[in-house]
């Protein structure tokens, strides 16, 4: 079992506990006297630093949501001078005005340090050569992913996004065996090479993954590793926080939350604190950035955490794969609907790809969702019965998850757009007049 920083990754729970309140409370105290936005917010609460006296005190802590981001653009949150920075990213947002996010030197080391940690724990050594396929530039995850890789010792293939067929012919020309990108676009390179001949397993050494950068499902994850054979895992992160920063190990069971960088609380509807293990919004503090500080973020995932100490050995809490977002969800005819949702269910048909696009409507003034779908290529069919019957059969299971009735289209392979970066699953056409 290989550890990266086996003192601080197997730390007990109470141990880890302690680091975190007094980061917590050094980290309340340098927002109170250098951010104006955190001190005007926590004299409104009337809250101050010397109230921070343990845990349960620091959930007084006013919140910090994404509509604070846009209303101090460009940098009215950052608490150091430019001159203290050694980068910025951008967010790539889709609405209003993107984030900024400034990082010293210690910042873009400790993102390195998480990432090393997370890779580490699911088999990535010096030996490995990764193909970096996420974007380099405003985005975080191309030099996140690469600066930690290098931590490791690992060559890294910088291919950034883009041009398939040349990710392609790299990776069965060199010796690569991990991959990095989004999970869409690792299965958009898996049918890609079903359509030039190339058999992942035969013509390539890769045998792992790195996913991340949009929400995916267990399902998805399953049908990726039976394509490819490559052992993939999740990746947990935002631009807020460093980039991409959390790992799931080599058991595959929620990504491991260093402790000693991250507090992480999940909330009810009312805002009180979930049961350990019981699903609500998660809201993060990170604990040592210098450049950006961020307490109690509420960023709008679904999420559970657990503090079981994991099969692996590691003490730190575990992050549960999301079930959706408190922004992304659809309210169609009065009922909340996770695109999630849609893809786990698709997930369970072995007669449909993974490749899927929601479309909303108004019909006679009522909501009207259709989902087009992808036919998996083992199941395409002259035989109309028989497509009618799959389209059925999906429609039922998807009215009794989302209690909701919806169109179901299949399509055939290749015909939904493909995206080199996050995946697009929803248009919303919608009149609201």
């Amino acid at each position: 079992m290989a550890f990266w920083n086996k003192e601080i990754e197997t730390m007990p729970r109470p141990e880890l506990e302690r680091l975190q309140l007094g980061l917590l409370k050094k980290q309340v105290r340098t927002m109170y006297d250098t951010s104006k936005f955190v001190h005007d917010r926590m004299k409104a609460a009337g809250v101050s630093p010397a109230d921070i006296t343990d845990l349960e005190a620091f959930r007084r802590m006013p919140f910090m949501e994404k509509a604070d981001f846009r209303d101090n653009y460009p940098d009215g949150l950052f608490v150091r001078p430019y001159e203290d920075f050694a980068r910025i990213h951008v967010s790539s947002g889709t609405t209003g005005k993107p984030t900024v996010v400034g990082y010293t030197g210690k910042d873009v080391d400790d993102w390195a340090e998480s990432l090393a940690r997370g890779m580490t724990s699911f088999g990535v050594t010096r030996n490995d050569l990764i193909q970096n396929s996420h974007g380099y530039g405003l985005f975080t995850g191309g030099l996140g992913v690469h600066k930690a890789a290098e931590r490791i010792g690992a060559a890294v293939l910088p291919t950034s996004t883009g041009n398939t067929s040349r990710q392609i012919q790299l990776m069965m020309d060199l010796p690569v065996t991990v991959f990095a990108g989004t999970p869409s676009y690792l299965f958009h390179l898996a049918d890609a090479c079903e359509k030039m001949g190339v058999d992942m397993r035969r013509d390539t050494r890769v045998r792992l993954a790195i996913a991340g950068g949009e929400p995916w499902s267990e399902s998805m994850r399953v049908k990726i590793q039976d394509k490819t054979g490559i052992r993939v895992h999740n990746c947990y992160g935002a631009s807020e926080f460093y980039g991409p920063s959390f790992l799931e190990c080599e058991r595959q069971s929620g990504a491991h939350v260093w402790a000693d960088l991250c507090y992480m609380e999940i909330l009810d509807k009312n805002g009180d604190q979930c049961a350990e293990g019981e699903r609500g919004e998660l809201v993060v503090t990170m604990l040592q950035k210098e450049a950006f500080p961020l307490i109690r973020y509420r960023i709008g995932d679904i999420s559970a955490l657990e503090w079981e100490k994991c099969e692996c050995g590691r003490t730190h809490p575990r992050l549960m794969r999301l079930s959706g977002r408190t922004d992304d969800m659809l309210v169609v005819r009065g009922v909340n609907v996770f695109p999630s949702q849609i893809e786990s269910v698709i997930g369970e048909m072995p007669e449909l790809s993974a490749f899927y696009h929601i479309t909303l409507e108004t019909r006679n003034y009522m909501d009207d969702m259709t989902v087009e779908v992808e036919l998996d290529e083992s199941s395409l069919t002259d035989d109309m019965v028989e497509l009618g019957r799959m389209s059925r059969r999906t429609e039922e299971r998807l009215k009794n998850v989302l209690n909701i009735s919806t169109k179901v289209r299949l399509v055939l392979p290749g015909t939904l757009k493909r995206f080199e970066g996050k995946a697009q699953h929803v248009t919303d056409n919608r009149e609201y007049d």
